[in-house]
């Protein structure tokens, strides 16, 4: 399929209709005020001409009240700000649901990278027993997390998915009602909402979009690719964090865990009810009807009261599956066979636990935990540890650790909070396994895993407090920053010289998972140097790990802008070459990425299959995807050049004031979108460290400057120009789909770039300087990419993602112009000789209500 229909199916099937709908849409009245949508597109226009004639936000908003509404006072304009924001937010919504119901239109749905295509092309080419035996062995694992990168409550989500439905539809008056509705429902939480609310938000799209979409996805490869009637990999699974990932998020309880888990077990069987209900209605036959009705009535009393006595296992619901079915092909001419088989893969892909719940905490906060606990067992005359066991080497401690089988009886001996639920947490896991079966929780993530004991000293509590006879839990390092990347080969080898944990890793079926996180490596180490490091990680890690006959089963942290890892993720996966273990894809999939990739049941299968394909693909061109010994020499000195670029940079003195005074990072706290707080310390002084990825890739969005996107790629490609050296980047760009790969994803952070918003800075006093800093490295990234790859325009090979984002940018221009005014006025209400702490407060208001739909409407970040 050629470039050009895309473009055209975007341009018909969402823009047109964007223009026809908004149009409807701005002559709503919200909230009985007239003229705010007549207002809008003058005030739109007003921004566009005044940032192409080079005015700043403040001359712009200025500007517009004077020529249109000169009779307004001070607080007539503010309210007027307000209703502008609402507008936008809801403009956003427009197009988000627009875009959903275009999906399967703009889209190939049995293109390149769908299984469809896979298949086919595998008949082709001779090659469906290959494609079978791949498929036996390989998995993607999504990761449901809770991290805030996404605004909408779940009110506004419901509203997207019926706005969706009557746009496919074309029901005016549904649509009609819809905008209304709109109107009248609150964007923003007043209250920051509980790790188990943040549960429930994304079980709705396991109820709602997986259940389904999984099941369509494993039928297809069981019944075109197989077609044998037997139970295969099951390929696809769901991992999730809210309720388990206690990093950093003190509102995560043991009791959260355990209250999250029995709602996905009582939500998974509910959906087998459904289920069952249906094929109630068909399965009307002789021995059969009254057997359904029996599973049908067990699954609904179950579904509502998990300690019902009239229980099943799941392997007793699939065998009496089973049983039925073999009775329907023997004795009534296999009627209804597929929806039958349908149930039976759903309850093979899910079991009662829905989604696997992943317990993750962070190495500093268990190091203090496990001194807590040993101390206590030293008192309490331990036969494992010895007294001195503190002033012991990291080795000596490893071995001890690694053999250590002492008791904690009761865990209310610890009274310090944080010490009794950690190892509470480890309790919790067991009562899971029992419940919803040992895929309900079987893994434990340390975050700024650094060393060998660390991992060590999870293996031992784990022993202690609740596995002593059989470990049944997967420990997985997650090595973030640049230093830990590349220590990590050294943290395994280490782990795997170990007897006792080669023993448990044996158990586990000779497989190791780790993690590595995309996020907090952009944020240490600049774009290029995390993902080359991750990569070099991988490698190493693959190396290191089949030395030892160990597979290393890789899991990413990614974000949903490339800055954090995001971008067109499969791609990533179809580049990566035979020097990386590609038995699994995981990946963490989160907020707007979660909505926009996954939201509906077309977005979410084909981003599925992609995933599924691209592993494939890469197993196909592993030999293509080899990186050459000059290629990777020129990779590695463009890393390490950016890298020291983003290091000067980030150790600029105005880098962190400039972050904390003229960016919204001290607004992302107040936004109550998510449970976690919006830093690791408790420093009122703002500390690098400390900053979560989120705000702070969050941050430079909100300024339209994208720096961990691309800051660094100018100066180390400028480096080979000046040498005149270019030669050798484009030998590696035309050879290296990792290297492409990451090109493409950081012209996006480019595209998404938008100077002229900020352009004011460059006079200021005190932060001019270091503004031209920045977008400086803007202009020499563009200049050089656009030199690299030939192109005349940034994204130029992608026309309808490019064009959907200027979309999205045109839609939230009069919002960031707001946000921009707002922090100007605020920081010269605190300049001022009296501090008007009721004005600063408004503006602020005003900061963080703009942060919503911005963020929004980077859905296509991921």
């Amino acid at each position: 399929m050629s470039v050009e229909p895309k473009l055209t199916r975007f341009n018909q099937n969402v823009l047109s209709k964007y223009q026809i709908y908004n149009s409807i849409f701005m002559t709503l009245p919200f909230d009985a005020v007239t003229k705010t949508g007549v207002l809008l597109p003058l005030f739109h226009e007003t921004c566009k001409n005044g940032f192409e004639e080079g005015d700043d936000p403040t001359v712009i908003v200025n500007t517009f009240f004077e020529k249109y509404q000169g009779r307004r006072n001070e607080e007539s304009q503010i309210n007027l700000l307000f209703r502008f924001i609402q507008y936008i937010e809801r403009q956003v919504v427009l197009f988000d649901a627009i875009e959903d119901a275009a999906f399967p239109i703009v889209n190939n749905m049995d293109g390149i990278g769908t299984l469809r295509n896979l298949k086919d092309t595998a008949v082709a080419e001779n090659r469906i027993t290959e494609l079978k035996k791949y498929l036996e062995e390989f998995k993607v694992r999504i990761v449901l997390t809770a991290h805030p990168t996404q605004f909408y409550p779940g009110s506004v989500l419901g509203i997207i998915t019926d706005l969706t439905a009557a746009i496919k539809n074309n029901n005016l008056n549904e649509i009609n009602n819809l905008f209304g509705q709109l109107g009248k429902t609150p964007f923003f939480k007043r209250e920051k909402p509980t790790p188990y609310n943040e549960a429930i938000s994304l079980i709705w799209y396991l109820e709602n979009v997986f259940y389904q979409s999984f099941g369509e996805i494993y039928n297809y490869i069981q019944k075109n690719i197989y077609d044998d009637g037997k139970k295969h990999n099951e390929i696809i699974n769901i991992g999730f964090w809210p309720g388990g990932d206690r990093d950093g998020n003190p509102f995560v309880k043991p009791d959260t865990t355990l209250k999250v888990a029995n709602k996905l077990k009582q939500s998974i069987l509910k959906k087998y009810y459904e289920d069952l209900k249906n094929l109630r209605r068909k399965l009307t036959f002789r021995e059969v009807e009254e057997r359904i009705i029996n599973l049908e009535t067990i699954m609904y009393d179950y579904s509502i009261d998990l300690d019902t006595k009239n229980a099943i296992t799941s392997k007793e619901l699939i065998k009496e599956l089973i049983s039925i079915r073999n009775i329907i092909i023997e004795k009534h001419q296999s009627i209804y066979v597929s929806d039958i088989n349908k149930l039976i893969n759903r309850v093979h892909l899910f079991g009662y636990y829905f989604a696997t719940l992943d317990i993750r905490q962070d190495s500093r906060i268990h190091n203090d935990v496990f001194t807590t606990v040993i101390n206590h067992l030293i008192e309490t005359g331990s036969a494992s540890f010895p007294s001195h066991y503190h002033d012991l080497s990291e080795e000596e401690q490893i071995d001890i650790l690694s053999k250590a089988d002492d008791d904690i009886p009761d865990l209310n001996v610890f009274k310090d909070e944080m010490v009794y639920n950690t190892l509470k947490s480890i309790s919790v896991i067991k009562d899971i396994q029992k419940s919803n079966g040992e895929l309900g929780a079987n893994r434990y993530i340390i975050s700024n895993n650094q060393t060998a004991l660390n991992m060590m000293q999870l293996f031992a509590m784990l022993k202690i407090v609740g596995f002593k006879d059989q470990l049944t839990v997967d420990l997985v390092p997650l090595f973030e920053t640049i230093p830990d990347l590349e220590n990590a080969p050294g943290v395994m080898e280490q782990l795997y010289t170990n007897p006792a944990y080669m023993a448990h890793l044996k158990a586990r079926g000779n497989k190791q998972t780790i993690m590595l996180g995309f996020s907090d490596g952009t944020k240490d180490g600049g774009y290029l140097m995390a993902n080359w490091g991750i990569y070099k990680a991988k490698e190493l890690l693959t190396e290191m790990s089949r030395k030892y006959d160990i597979t290393a089963i890789f899991f990413d942290g990614r974000g949903g802008p490339p800055a954090r890892g995001g971008g067109k993720t499969h791609q990533f996966y179809s580049s990566l070459g035979p020097t990386i273990e590609d038995k699994e894809v995981q990946l963490t999939i989160q907020g707007q990425t979660i909505s926009s990739n996954f939201g509906t049941l077309h977005s979410s299968q084909y981003n599925l299959e992609q995933l599924i394909s691209s592993g494939i693909s890469n197993r196909i061109n592993q030999d293509k995807n080899l990186l050459s010994d000059e290629d990777r020499v020129v990779m590695k000195d463009l890393a390490e050049t950016s890298y020291q670029a983003y290091k000067d940079f980030k150790g600029h003195p105005m880098f962190i004031p400039y972050l904390e005074r003229m960016s919204t990072l001290k607004y992302y706290a107040k936004t109550n979108i998510g449970s976690r707080p919006s830093k690791r310390g408790s420093s009122d002084k703002l500390v690098f460290e400390d900053l979560r990825a989120i705000p702070f890739v969050g941050s430079w969005s909100q300024l339209k400057q994208n720096v961990p996107g691309f800051y660094g790629v100018g100066t180390a490609l400028k480096k080979y120009e000046d040498n005149g050296e270019f030669d050798k980047v484009e030998h590696l760009y035309h050879n290296s789909k990792f290297f492409k790969t990451l090109l493409e994803n950081s012209m996006m952070s480019l595209t998404k770039s938008f100077f002229d918003l900020t352009k004011y800075m460059s006079n200021d006093e005190e932060f001019g300087a270091f503004w031209n800093i920045i977008y400086d490295e803007y202009k020499t990234t563009k200049a050089l990419l656009l030199k690299l790859t030939g192109y005349e325009q940034l994204m130029e090979n992608e026309p309808s993602g490019k064009a959907s984002i200027e979309v999205r940018e045109s839609i939230v221009l009069p919002l960031l112009t707001i946000q921009q005014y707002a922090l100007k006025k605020i920081q010269e209400l605190e300049k001022a000789e009296v501090r008007d702490e009721e004005k600063i407060k408004i503006f602020e208001k005003i900061v963080t209500r703009s942060l919503f739909g911005n963020i929004n409407a980077s859905r296509n970040s991921a």
